[in-house]
Parts: structure tokens; C-alpha cells; sequence
């Protein structure tokens, strides 16, 4: 008997593929991040030629094991952009040297339907990287991201993966860890100030993403 659940998502995901590549993405399917990390290091990475590598804070990336790939491989530089023991300053200086990395590194905080990419930023080091510098833009996502437009991608964010990420950050004082839900503050700690909509990729296949077939990441 078909699992009418793999059913509904390999429709959903198909459906989502399909619009990413009529937007001018380069876009990939995985079954989990084992098959993830394979994409990116036998069929995305080796194409590319890249020198150089960095990333915006992504749970999904880590979960697929591919930066600690990278790190290990003598051809790839990897930038690290949140060493635990480097002073601010020169994290915030190797995040400017990663937006001219030829590989960045991604996740986004939602997909939509219609194929576009919605993204909301504390520092804008991440959807910076997304919009303009390197070469190459690698984006993994799981299927929890998938939303029908950028209404319901706004609404995913400011409601859930915003105050789950700032809840995730013992050291942040916002009204959200409270809340649960978006207060519009004024906190220094603020983790929404700026927002990115990604409509297509340009230059054509410069952003390429592999959604997950698997709820991932906030």
C-alpha cells in the first residue's frame, strides 16, 4: 500500500523544484542530508572549481556534515565565520571576506510555492552573501520551509523561526523569548532587521538549492 504521506511531499517537493528552476535556480531534491551531502560533494561542489568557501548560520547545513567535508579537503579554503574563540571584531571582518568566498554557504527561513526565497536577518551577513559576492550560492533547506507565498513565508518567520532562534540564543534578551511570537521590538538584541526576497537567481543557476525531504533546521 503507497504511504499517502511520501506521497504528499514528493508532490509538494516536485511542485516546489519545479517552480525554484522556472525562476532561474538550479534546484535539487534529497531524500535526507546522507543523500544531501552526496549531491553537494559528487554533483554541485566538483563542478564549480572553487578556491574558497564560507557560510551564513544555517542548522541545515550543519546537519548535512558538508562543512566539516570542506575543512578537511586541501583544494577548499573555508572561511570560518563563528569561531566560539575569536574576538568580534575579526568575525565580523572574515563574514566581509566570505561574500567574496567562490562557495557560500546557506539555509533560508522559508520557500515558497511560486519559487521564491524569503529571508530575515540580524546582522545581513547571510542574505548579503545570498544577494551579491560569491561566485556561487549553495542554499539546503528542509521540507518544513515550504510555504505557499511570501505572506505565509513573513508569517513563518516573525511568528516561529524568529523567536525559536532567539530563543535558541541563551544570551538574547528580546520580548519573543517570552512571547513566542513577534513583538516588533526595540531590543538591541533584535534579530529581525532586514528582510530579503528573492525572486530568481541571477546570473541564471548562481543559487542552487537542495530542499530536504525531511523537517530541518527553524
Amino acid at each position: 500500500m503507497h504511504n499517502p504521506i511520501e506521497i504528499y511531499w514528493k508532490q509538494r517537493l516536485e511542485k516546489c523544484k519545479k517552480a525554484l528552476e522556472n525562476n532561474n535556480f538550479d534546484a535539487y531534491l534529497a531524500e535526507d542530508t546522507i543523500e544531501a551531502h552526496k549531491i553537494m560533494m559528487n554533483k554541485i561542489i566538483p563542478k564549480l572549481g572553487a578556491k574558497s568557501a564560507s557560510w551564513g548560520d544555517s542548522m541545515t547545513l550543519h546537519a548535512t556534515g558538508v562543512l566539516d567535508t570542506l575543512r578537511k579537503s586541501p583544494d577548499i579554503n573555508v572561511i570560518e565565520t563563528f569561531a566560539q574563540d575569536v574576538p568580534r571584531e575579526k568575525i565580523i571582518e572574515r563574514r566581509r571576506k566570505a561574500l567574496l568566498a567562490d562557495i557560500f554557504f546557506s539555509g533560508s527561513n522559508a520557500i515558497t510555492e511560486t519559487g521564491k526565497l524569503v529571508n530575515l536577518d540580524m546582522v545581513g551577513n547571510r542574505i548579503a552573501g545570498i544577494i551579491f559576492g560569491p561566485l556561487h550560492v549553495i542554499i539546503t533547506a528542509g521540507r518544513n520551509k515550504i510555504v505557499s507565498d511570501v505572506t505565509e513565508a513573513m508569517k513563518r518567520i516573525k511568528n516561529y523561526a524568529a523567536p525559536v532562534n532567539a530563543i535558541r540564543h541563551a544570551g538574547f534578551k528580546t520580548p519573543c523569548r517570552k512571547t513566542s511570537y513577534c513583538m516588533d521590538c526595540k531590543s538591541p538584541d533584535r534579530i529581525c532587521n532586514t528582510w530579503a526576497i528573492t525572486d530568481k537567481s541571477y546570473p541564471k543557476g548562481r543559487i542552487k538549492i537542495l530542499i530536504i525531504n525531511q523537517d530541518l533546521g527553524l
